[in-house]
């Protein structure tokens, strides 16, 4: 498909949350500041799983996020859109032809525990035996049955702040829920952290805190516009935590971290990666290191790894 984009128009599709909004409109600043001749067109995209209240396994898991955009990128309605890294779809179950053209920088990485508006601080560690823990990630459930299994994770669904509304109206079936970090700070919420729990334990997921831009793989010009927006930094991260996961193959019910650091210094970035045990048992852990500028190989080596300890038994992918 032939590229109309030009530095006088870009037409980025986003998801109508508060939380999408927000970050599109920091993305907007930075576009705005770079090409101030430029139009700027934020088309809102509802996608399948803003519309659907059941279980994400149901609808594709994280694709039911991505697939409307998607098709409004390759069928030319939008030339970007933007997302979290965190909640997009390893390249193995993306549509083909779609490619990051833009990286914002990173973000805490951090999860917390939210608590009912009036309720009185405590953390993980503290609350009452049978307690329900809202979320709806795999990655916190499997983390919540290994270091706190007296409490009981249940799936919760909705955007950041329907859940946060629901939870105070008593309406979520959750009796407290785990929130990113990054989401409360973009809604103006971070005094809704009870408690900001330790990421050396409590394991960030991929992408954390990253927000995405993302374009046809044809479409060199949009990619021109998008590539001087790019924090390199946040990309290198970003690029070695995603090829950790894509190595793993893993999918929706995937329950996996792996977190990366750079040694500006040394030129390296290192990556941790963890596959964890859905019921709660002893996770398996790769630790890789090298050139920053391989961050990929780099990624693919800790997935490698722990497929050689034997994480498909725990992801319940072909070995």
């Amino acid at each position: 498909m032939t590229s109309t984009t030009t530095l006088t128009n870009l037409r980025l599709g986003t998801r109508p949350s508060p939380m999408a909004l927000e970050q599109t409109g920091r993305f907007a600043d930075a576009f705005r500041a770079r090409y101030p001749e430029a139009v700027l067109d934020i088309v809102e995209i509802v996608s399948e799983g803003d519309r659907h209240r059941g279980p994400l396994s149901a609808i594709g898991g994280k694709g039911a996020f991505t697939r409307n955009a998607d098709r409004h990128l390759l069928d030319g309605r939008v030339q970007a859109t933007i997302a979290c890294a965190k909640d997009v779809p390893g390249p193995h179950d993306r549509s083909p032809g779609i490619t990051v053209g833009a990286v914002l920088p990173r973000e805490d990485t951090r999860d917390a525990l939210v608590l009912p508006t009036g309720r009185p601080a405590t953390t993980l560690a503290r609350l009452p035996h049978g307690t329900r823990v809202g979320t709806s990630a795999p990655r916190r459930s499997a983390l919540l049955k290994a270091l706190h299994p007296t409490l009981v994770p249940v799936p919760i669904r909705g955007n950041a702040d329907s859940r946060l509304r629901a939870l105070d109206e008593g309406t979520l079936g959750a009796d407290v829920m785990i929130a990113a970090l990054a989401g409360l700070r973009r809604l103006g919420l971070e005094h809704r952290a009870s408690e900001i729990l330790d990421p050396t334990l409590w394991l960030p997921a991929a992408g954390a805190g990253t927000v995405i831009i993302e374009h046809r793989a044809d479409d060199p010009a949009t990619a021109a516009l998008l590539t001087p927006l790019t924090h390199a930094p946040t990309r290198i991260l970003l690029d070695a935590e995603r090829a950790t996961l894509a190595t793993l193959h893993g999918g929706c019910l995937t329950a996996a971290s792996a977190h990366a650091s750079r040694d500006a210094t040394a030129g390296t970035v290192t990556v941790h990666a963890v596959v964890l045990d859905p019921a709660g048992g002893t996770p398996l852990r790769a630790t890789s290191t090298g050139p920053a500028t391989e961050a990929a190989a780099v990624g693919q080596t800790a997935g490698q790894r722990l497929l050689a300890a034997g994480a498909a038994r725990l992801l319940g992918t072909p070995s």
